[in-house]
């Protein structure tokens, strides 16, 4: 009975040491992207970043979703596939809002307890 459990329990080991190996990952080749010093009449602001899936299975992102009303998110909504490259975008609207600014954005994948964290910031002068 003991040889058994101890084949169980090597089966599962080995499974689980697989799976891990197969799990997607997300490189991104930046996490942060200052936007200086802004007027508020431009009315808005976008940057995109460009990540690559250096995992062995396909990512999927589920969803982004950004810390204010002020910054729209948008990304690949296909799986990208293990060497390949997805992005994401954020835009900020100055409109109304002089001043600096920081902002994240929280992407949510297939990757299994990890949320990745984008920041974008800058400096809003306001109207004159």
């Amino acid at each position: 009975m003991k040889k058994v459990s101890l084949i169980v329990l090597f089966a599962v080991l080995v499974s689980g040491m697989a799976f891990a190996q197969q799990k997607p990952e997300m490189d991104f080749k930046r996490t942060e992207h200052n936007f200086g010093t802004i007027k508020e009449e431009i009315g808005s602001v976008s940057t995109q970043f460009e990540f690559t899936n250096t995992g062995k299975s396909p990512l999927i992102i589920q969803r982004v979703s950004a810390s204010c009303g002020c910054t729209t998110p948008s990304y690949t909504k296909e799986p990208v596939l293990p060497g390949k490259k997805g992005t994401i975008s954020a835009t900020y609207s100055t409109v109304r809002r002089p001043g600096t600014f920081n902002k994240t954005i929280r992407v949510y994948t297939n990757v299994p307890d990890t949320v990745y964290v984008l920041t974008i910031k800058g400096n809003v002068t306001p109207k004159q």
